[in-house]
């Protein structure tokens, strides 16, 4: 429990010396790089800016519709592509059919399809989720394919010697066995979607912190701008740590051994 303590207390002291050295750093650009206050703010005009947010709650309206938006379709995007991604990867024909195709689509930002995406759903919430959608589908779909070829045969062998049927077969097996490079997956297309989440939100919406920067840039408030900025980033960084929690407790439960 000590070690653990201690371990918790090492982590936390770093990133409180980084967060200061950042704070610090902004601080001084501002003041000795002679920009103006009202284009470029310091970071104690931008947090009360964000002190005044989320008083008013109106912040929390924001992260709420942000947040609901990510989880449809970053959770969408993992169902898919898990899918698929087992399908092609133990079937070759379709591996062959299927993996060119994707290397081919796979290098066109998500925002690119944004004319036809509202053209077929229409302005709102769909965009946005399909936005996401489509970073987080790629990585996870070729991650599980990886995975899927490279499971061991002789489990699979032994697994048909002793007459284990499915579920168990995928259950016990085949899942553990890809399991790390599902959850590689799952950490690169987090990181994707919620990059493109601000940039689906930034068209065709009228809520979200995509929405919120879009705003505050038109209306020339860039302390509300930095302010939202640094919400999404403690956000992206909240939500890498409960994937990254997800992860650790899958794979203590599989018995698996992280890096």
């Amino acid at each position: 429990m000590g070690k653990l303590i201690g371990s918790f207390l090492h982590k936390l002291f770093f990133a409180v010396c980084a967060v200061v050295i950042l704070l610090v750093g902004w601080h001084l650009i501002v003041v000795f790089g002679g920009f103006n206050h009202a284009l470029f703010p310091p970071p104690f005009v931008v947090f009360a800016t964000l002190g005044e947010m989320i008083t008013s709650g109106e912040i929390f309206i924001h992260i709420r519709i942000s947040l609901w938006r990510f989880f449809v379709g970053y959770s969408l995007a993992v169902f898919v592509g898990l899918v698929m991604g087992l399908i092609v990867g133990r079937l070759d024909f379709l591996s062959r059919l299927v993996e060119p195709t994707v290397q081919l689509i796979r290098p066109v930002a998500p925002v690119a399809w944004m004319p036809f995406i509202v053209l077929l759903f229409g302005i709102g919430d769909m965009p946005a989720i399909m936005v996401i959608f489509l970073a987080a589908f790629y990585p996870v779909l070729m991650s599980t394919i990886s995975g899927s070829k490279k499971i061991n045969v002789n489990y699979l062998n032994i697994a048909k010697m002793f007459e284990i049927k499915q579920p168990q077969v995928f259950l016990k097996i085949i899942l553990p066995a890809i399991f790390p490079y599902i959850a590689n997956g799952m950490h690169m297309g987090l990181g994707t979607a919620w990059v493109f989440l601000v940039a689906g939100e930034m068209m065709g919406v009228r809520s979200g912190l995509g929405f919120l920067i879009m705003d505050s840039r038109n209306n020339m408030q860039p302390e509300v701008l930095l302010a939202t900025i640094c919400v999404i980033a403690l956000l992206g960084l909240l939500l890498d740590k409960i994937i990254t929690m997800f992860e650790s407790r899958v794979n203590k439960h599989w018995g698996i051994k992280g890096d």
